[in-house]
């Protein structure tokens, strides 16, 4: 037993394990997560439905999305994909959960809109297709390691349009700066979100300071198995990020509070941004 609890209080190096595909294909757990992506009064999976209508607004307006290609990188139960395929753009969607692709399709059918989804980890999409507009929306690309965010962001300049643009929102360091380190544990813990059996829950959330990341590493103890989920969570300063994008040949275009063009705010826990290809 001391063996046991030793393992589930060890601190992992940063990104060591990386298990966002289990908590997506899981078939108790993706059915949660979509639940709460189809809740519209909550900031979970997605944000509420206010803030999705209005970021589709100025995203439709800001880049003049009429008639031109948008790819949707995690797009989920095509919340964003639909409100701009709506708005005349010709959208494709990319989701490794497999409910919510069938979700989003099932929609879109009832619903009018012409939209290409496609059920893949989009680390592994590939396509001849380019595209005037990238999204990654609810800071998506936080969660994935260094070598991960820069074969994403070379996978966005080769499908890109020239001049074409990316879109994604990201964690700031005022956030990274208000988290606690802490272990947590309770019995169903989440309120059975992990499991629909009895389980025991052990949350370990941990910071590393010069990496500026937050690890929230979770302990299932269920009677037929021991598993462990690691979310991972890159956080950023304006710099910083400017930096990824232009090792991969972006330009950053501006900064915002968040990707419905509210004005860059330091003191906001998240933060957007416009990135360019370059010429």
């Amino acid at each position: 037993m001391f063996d046991e609890l030793e393992k589930i209080n060890t601190r992992p190096g940063p990104f060591e394990f990386y298990t966002a595909y289990d908590l997506w294909t899981d078939e108790h757990t993706s059915k949660q997560m979509l639940s709460f992506h189809l809740n519209r009064d909550i900031d979970a999976s997605s944000r509420k439905a206010v803030f999705i209508e209005g970021s589709v607004d100025w995203i439709a307006s800001y880049f003049n999305i009429g008639g031109k290609k948008i790819a949707d990188f995690g797009c989920g139960p095509g919340l964003y994909a639909t409100g701009l395929a709506r708005k005349k753009a010709y959208v494709t969607g990319i989701d490794f959960s497999g409910r919510s692709i069938d979700y989003a399709r099932e929609a879109a059918n009832s619903d009018g809109p012409d939209i290409n989804f496609i059920h893949q980890n989009y680390l592994d999409f590939e396509t001849d297709e380019h595209f005037h507009l990238i999204l990654m929306i609810m800071c998506d690309f936080c969660a994935l390691s260094p070598a991960q965010r820069k074969k994403m962001l070379e996978k966005f300049y080769g499908i890109l349009e020239p001049g074409g643009s990316v879109l994604l929102d990201v964690y700031s360091l005022k956030a990274f700066e208000e988290q606690k380190e802490t272990a947590i544990y309770e019995v169903n813990l989440l309120n059975g979100f992990w499991s629909s059996n009895k389980y025991y829950g052990f949350l370990n959330r941990v910071k590393y300071d010069r990496e500026k990341v937050v690890l929230d590493k979770y302990t299932i103890v269920e009677a037929h198995r021991t598993r462990t989920v690691y979310n991972w969570l890159q956080h950023f300063s304006t710099d910083s990020l400017e930096r990824e994008f232009a090792e991969c040949g972006f330009k950053v275009d501006k900064f915002y509070s968040d990707v419905a063009g509210s004005p860059f705010d330091m003191e906001s826990s998240e933060f957007a941004v416009v990135a360019k290809k370059n010429f």
